[in-house]
């Protein structure tokens, strides 16, 4: 009786041609239901639960990676921040010629962990090399909680990584230049090309760091498809803004270390057969920002003007031209 109202249960649910099925195996002295074969009552609701369970698991995977952290988000943006102020107190170093205001010591300052009597250009040098540290550990802190907190797989997680790598490399070009003294007077052409080197690294840690920061503040659903991404022409642009900057900073480096009093002095320096090669070599930046402005401005419009653009970068062509036009 027991076994039949079970059965009975059974077939209100299932129907009745598994229950006559399950009593006829019982009959024959099969003891109910076969080992290799699971009950219909137990089959069905697991295939179900198998399916729902399956479902739910799908859309929490794709919720966990579309989610967006906004206290990753703003430490990533200020890690940029702060490397961004690192690079222009670097500027500042060259500028007032304090790249041997620790000698050619390093990472020690004259020898010292801490000079304790520094002059002006070596307080303003120790202090790059101090913020230069702080922005080590804190990218090495942003690589960490990136990994933490994304899914692997995510941009985020492969920017971070190359903003690690090239902030290791942009330390030791630093230490570097002070070593093989690259630094105060000297106009070498090696180090203008030490210069381009360091200047094309920077580069490329910025581009990482704001990769790295604009991936974590917007949900994976917002990244562009690949079959949409014209990298070719992009790769123009990086390459353009990268050759106006070296040609800009040896421009700087030739009025540096050759300073004109006058404008018709400059002109003379730039057109002369015998002067420096750096001041010859100067002569190309306003022609070479030129070309590269208006491959980005190319690139912004073209962006403003796509149907398929993801979400917010219509605003980030926007920026970029603003930011074109007031360089």
């Amino acid at each position: 009786m027991e076994f039949a109202s079970v059965g009975f249960r059974g077939s209100r649910r299932l129907g009745a041609a598994p229950f006559r099925r399950i009593v006829r195996q019982a009959r024959a002295g099969r003891a109910g239901v076969s080992q290799s074969t699971p009950a219909p009552w137990i089959e069905a609701p697991a295939a179900v639960c198998s399916e729902r369970y399956a479902g739910r698991s799908q859309t929490l995977e794709m919720s966990s990676s579309d989610t967006v952290h906004p206290r990753l988000a703003r430490f990533a943006w200020t890690v940029l921040g702060v490397n961004l102020l690192v690079i222009v107190w670097g500027a500042l170093v060259r500028a007032t010629g304090s790249g041997a205001g620790c000698g050619s010591h390093w990472p020690l300052c004259n020898g010292e962990v801490v000079p304790l009597a520094p002059a002006t250009q070596t307080l303003i040098e120790y202090t790059h090399r101090l913020t230069s540290g702080a922005a080590l550990i804190l990218v090495i802190a942003l690589v960490l909680a990136v990994r933490r907190v994304l899914p692997k797989g995510h941009a985020a997680r492969t920017a971070s990584f190359w903003s690690l790598v090239l902030i290791v490399i942009e330390a030791l070009i630093g230490a570097g230049l002070v070593i093989f003294g690259l630094v105060e007077d000297n106009a070498s052409l090696g180090r203008a090309v030490y210069m381009a080197l360091h200047l094309t690294n920077t580069f490329l840690l910025l581009g990482a760091l704001t990769l790295t920061a604009r991936w974590v503040s917007i949900p994976a659903s917002g990244f562009p498809a690949k079959r949409n991404l014209r990298l070719g022409l992009y790769w123009v642009g990086v390459g353009g803004a990268i050759v106006a900057g070296i040609s800009g900073a040896i421009a700087a480096l030739g009025d540096t270390l050759f300073p004109a009093t006058s404008l018709q002095q400059a002109l003379a320096q730039d057109i002369s057969g015998t002067a420096h090669i750096l001041l010859r070599l100067r002569a190309l930046h306003p022609l070479l920002a030129v070309a590269a402005a208006l491959v980005m401005l190319v690139l912004a419009r073209r962006q403003l003007e796509s149907h398929r653009a993801a979400p917010g970068a219509q605003s980030d062509a926007r920026r970029l031209m603003l930011l074109v036009l007031l360089q």
